[in-house]
């Protein structure tokens, strides 16, 4: 009889979460989004300038994404960064990322820790790859990304209007600080 009930209890819960992803819809990205990414190029290590904080990332000092192509079409995605600018070793977690068919790569499905998945979408690039806005349908994760560890407040201001056109909203955009006297500034995590 026990069986039976946690047999129908799996059952009723099953049935429940394919009802609530069923119905669950996200948003259409707003605005052309970047017909084609230059993978090669988009390779190799992005600063993160702001983002949206959530739970991995909040916090973190110095972060930066490097990204590796793989034979198999597959990219490699080593999260660095810093709890304390007295740290002298980056702390490290791994990712993998794959681009979804016939988004021209502009769309890619990122795995965490191998359990779960998350949509992401190259937004806009700067025409040199110099910066990057990366942001998922729900519009509830964003990330500035550059080349460089810092950006001037103009070019700052200037993505994140881009990022706004796209509908996220800026003031959910926390900048993160990659040198020690960004920490504590207004407008930083």
């Amino acid at each position: 009889m026990r069986t039976l009930i946690r047999f129908a209890a799996l059952v009723a819960l099953a049935l429940l979460v394919a009802a609530c992803a069923s119905t669950r819809k996200e948003a259409p990205m707003p605005g052309p989004a970047l017909a084609e990414v230059d993978l090669p190029r988009f390779m190799g290590r992005w600063w993160v300038i702001a983002n949206i904080p959530y739970f991995a990332e909040r916090g973190k000092l110095a972060s930066s994404d490097n990204y590796s192509l793989r034979e198999d079409g597959r990219i490699d995605v080593v999260y660095a960064y810093r709890k304390s600018f007295d740290e002298t070793e980056e702390r490290t977690l791994n990712a993998w990322a794959r681009p979804l068919p016939g988004s021209g790569n502009a769309h890619w499905r990122q795995r965490f820790f191998g359990i779960f998945s998350v949509e992401l979408q190259v937004l806009e690039t700067d025409p040199d790859y110099r910066w990057a806005l990366i942001g998922n349908p729900k519009r509830s994760l964003a990330w500035v990304f550059a080349r460089e560890p810092l950006m001037d407040a103009a070019e700052y201001a200037s993505v994140v209007e881009r990022l706004r056109r796209f509908g996220y909203d800026p003031v959910s955009l926390k900048r993160v600080p990659q040198v020690p006297e960004q920490q504590g500034q207004p407008g930083f995590q």
